[in-house]
């Protein structure tokens, strides 16, 4: 008898795959699925509906402490709905160069108040509207601006970047000389920098580490050009899992470039001095040149990371002592490793 008399509730459904909303009314859940069945075009047997927001079934007894224009998904009988995280996985499977959903973001934040929301929105752009499949100038020429017009791809662009970073390194073990007073250690460091130099060149600098031609082993980055923060010196991972890829446009580019290449054992308070304080009793033969190199130059001690990971305090890590001076065993490992180069330092 009192079932005849309940008032109809206004409710927004909509599917499991589709964006767009309908207004429906009903007295309960039975009608409810009914009548967006019908609309949806949706198999009535095994039929129901959850809440948008987080999923949560909407059964007899519930729908009635329902907010009116409560947002509701329909869902057949082997259909799941997990809340917004839906939408966000849809999203994040979305192609890449989808217009409609670039221009949608475009018009959503042409209007957009909120600054919190237009940074959001900013960021979903920049994403959507990667170019990282482009590789030359000719390309995308957007990317290159104010890129020496010597670089006609990206990957020789971001190589010759990471040399120029690894060159800088090795600019400061040379200016280390500079407060050196003696003749004789000053002689053999500069034998030492000269062997480091050469070293490097044989590398060719390192580059490939923000080569994405390169090959996997060498390379910090994915085939697609994303590169991953490795975490402040003493942690293992990213606790932010800040990732970026340079390659996909101009100011992702830009911003990379504020990422550092950070030496866990500190090139300026630790390396540096302990290979001076090496020298002052030994020469330069003695010195297990490829450990420092190793310590300076490569990813044995470097780690990628994101301004916000670079800690710029002292790290505390030290030099290992064994390692330092050449012994009849890295001796002959060094003789290994130099085997077939054009140059050696002995």
């Amino acid at each position: 008898m009192f079932g005849l008399f309940k008032k109809n509730k206004p409710v927004k459904i909509r599917g499991y795959s589709g964006d767009r909303k309908y207004g429906i009314a009903s007295k309960d859940v039975k009608e409810l699925i009914k009548k967006s069945c019908k609309l949806l075009q949706l198999p009535l047997s095994g039929a129901h509906v959850c809440l948008y927001e987080d999923g949560t079934m909407v059964t007899e007894d519930f729908f009635p402490t329902l907010p009116d224009n409560c947002e509701l998904v329909l869902l057949s009988r082997d259909q799941t709905w997990s809340g917004v995280v839906c939408d966000i996985g849809r999203l994040l499977n979305t192609d890449r160069h989808a217009d409609g959903l670039i221009e949608a973001a475009k018009g959503l934040l042409s209007d957009e108040k909120s600054f919190k929301r237009r940074k959001v929105l900013t960021d979903l752009l920049q994403n959507l509207e990667d170019r990282s499949d482009l590789e030359s100038r000719e390309e995308d020429e957007d990317w290159f601006t104010g890129v020496d017009v010597r670089f006609k791809t990206k990957s020789a662009y971001m190589k010759y970047n990471c040399e120029s970073r690894i060159r800088g390194y090795m600019k400061e073990v040379d200016n280390a000389t500079n407060g050196t007073q003696k003749a004789k250690v000053k002689e053999e460091f500069l034998k030492t920098s000269k062997c480091l130099v050469e070293m490097l060149k044989n590398d060719k600098y390192n580059g490939k580490y923000f080569d994405r031609t390169e090959k996997e082993s060498g390379r910090l980055c994915t085939k697609e050009g994303w590169f991953t923060c490795q975490g402040s010196f003493e942690q293992k991972l990213c606790q932010s899992l800040h990732s970026i890829n340079p390659y996909g446009s101009r100011e992702s580019r830009i911003v990379f470039s504020t990422w550092n290449l950070d030496h866990r054992i500190e090139k300026k308070r630790t390396i540096i001095p302990a290979l001076l304080e090496a020298l002052q009793t030994h020469k330069t033969a003695d010195i297990n040149l490829n450990y420092f190199y190793q310590m300076l130059f490569t990813r044995e001690n470097l780690k990628l990371v994101h301004i916000v990971c670079h800690k710029k305090g002292a790290h505390n890590l030290m030099c290992d002592t064994n390692k330092m001076f050449r012994t009849s065993k890295n001796a002959r490992k060094a003789k290994e490793d130099t085997k077939g180069k054009k140059k050696r330092c002995t």
